[in-house]
């Protein structure tokens, strides 16, 4: 009997000694796992903080989180398999980018110029007819074919109105014998040659561009054009760009713009009595039509930077170019290419409001003194005495403070695009701030 209990006491401990090296194996097994889990989440959390909110694609992720999935499953109630599905879980979602709501409120400009466009067009189309109307005889029927030259004279047609469809500029510009001009029609129909020497073209086609300017940054450049002109002449060009010119030579007729319209957005008139030399239809009144939907009229003397980059936003966005002007370091637009300069990238700005972003959102502005004496410093004035400090305040000259300002633009889903942007600001002595940086994109 003490025989058998001896036997069955050596086969216990030797089952339980079998176990807990079986066990060793599997903790060494988990630990090797979890480790590698782990190496593999550093990585991809570190790619997701460097992203700063913007997604992207990750070298790390799928790695992490096959790893992290597969412990999941082996080892559900393990605390530290636990711990690594919950950082997982948010790096996860942080991958995604980061996320705000989108009020009502931060897209009414685009309510706002859809309403605004919509008015334009009508008291365009209106005038466009009115002159069409006002023509009678002096307007042709119809474009193409165009009157054939061996049948009818220049004198015929002199100061005869004709509307050109489809007017494609600058693709069908060339410089002929004669002048310069767009081409209009093929050998079959007739052509037309719209002259582009002089203000009947140009003045109008800048008047489009302050359209776009000023009321509707949904419209692209445009490509196609309607034309309304004055037949004033005859002439045989080879209607073809570039210097060598290996069509034949095509009779056309000379068109003066008198007026250009895009349909559904704008039109535009010649006018010698007008100090632009043209307008758009309504012109005169978008001043007023904008001013009861602007939230921001000026900028305080005491603004902040922060506050400053959410008015030079607001200007950009409701259109107020006066405003968005008196946002920048006034040395930044002094002579012609800083005048350039600046409405190049409000068109720039107003584009991006349409096509990436509708809004930005301002982090805490960092300042400091890059010329001058800081008489905010605490630390190193606490040594100093008043005339010491006095004495460096002369000697340093006027104070020149600078202020950096993150921004972060979303999208009209509330994503955030493209990392932050850090903007720089400016105040000398005791002047208010400025934006120095006015050209970057939010």
């Amino acid at each position: 009997m003490n025989k058998y209990f001896r036997t069955l006491a050596a086969m216990l401990c030797f089952a339980a000694c079998a176990a807990s090296a079986w066990g060793a194996v599997d903790t060494s097994q988990f630990k090797k796992e979890a480790d590698f889990a782990e190496h593999y989440l550093k990585e991809y959390e570190k790619e997701v903080a460097r992203a700063r909110g913007q997604k992207t694609l990750y070298r790390y992720e799928r790695e992490a989180l096959t790893r992290i999935r597969s412990l999941m499953q082996k080892y559900p109630d393990n605390p530290r398999v636990k711990q690594l599905f919950d950082r997982a879980r948010k790096a996860a979602m942080r991958s995604e980018g980061d996320f705000i709501e989108i009020t009502p409120a931060m897209v009414q400009y685009l309510k706002n110029e859809e309403e605004l466009r919509r008015i334009i067009w009508g008291k365009s189309e209106k005038e466009w007819k009115n002159r069409l109307a006002s023509m009678g005889d002096a307007f042709l029927p119809k474009t193409y074919p165009t009157p054939d030259y061996t049948e009818v004279s220049i004198d015929d047609l002199k100061d005869k109105y004709v509307v050109i469809e489809d007017v494609r500029y600058p693709a069908n510009q060339f410089v002929g014998a004669t002048g310069q001009y767009i081409a209009c029609g093929k050998p079959s129909t007739g052509y037309y040659f719209i002259n582009l020497s002089g203000r009947h073209w140009v003045a109008p086609y800048e008047a489009v561009k302050r359209y776009r300017r000023t009321c509707d940054s949904s419209m692209d450049d445009v490509q196609k054009w309607t034309v309304l002109g004055k037949i004033t002449d005859i002439a045989s060009e080879i209607p073809e760009a570039g210097e060598q010119k290996v069509g034949s030579f095509q009779f056309g007729w000379i068109v003066e713009p008198v007026a250009l319209m895009v349909p559904g957005h704008v039109a535009s008139f010649f006018d010698r009595d007008n100090e632009k030399q043209a307008y758009f239809s309504g012109e005169s009144e978008v001043r007023s039509i904008k001013e009861k939907w602007l939230t921001v009229k000026s900028i305080p003397d005491d603004v902040t930077p922060e506050r400053l980059m959410e008015i030079f936003m607001t200007a950009i966005r409701e259109k107020n170019y006066e405003l968005y002007l008196q946002c920048i370091q006034p040395e930044r637009l002094e002579g012609v290419y800083g005048a350039a300069n600046g409405d190049y990238f409000w068109d720039l700005h107003q584009e991006r409001f349409h096509r990436e972003y509708v809004h930005a959102t301002f982090g805490k502005a960092k300042i400091e003194v890059i010329k001058g004496f800081d008489d905010t410093n605490d630390l190193k004035n606490f040594f100093l005495d008043a005339n010491q400090q006095e004495t460096l305040k002369k000697a340093g000259g006027e104070k020149i403070e600078q202020a950096t300002v993150e921004s972060k633009a979303w999208n009209k889903d509330g994503r955030q695009i493209n990392q932050p942007v850090l903007h720089r600001l400016q105040r000398k002595g005791s002047g208010r701030w400025y934006v120095l940086d006015y050209a970057l994109r939010f």
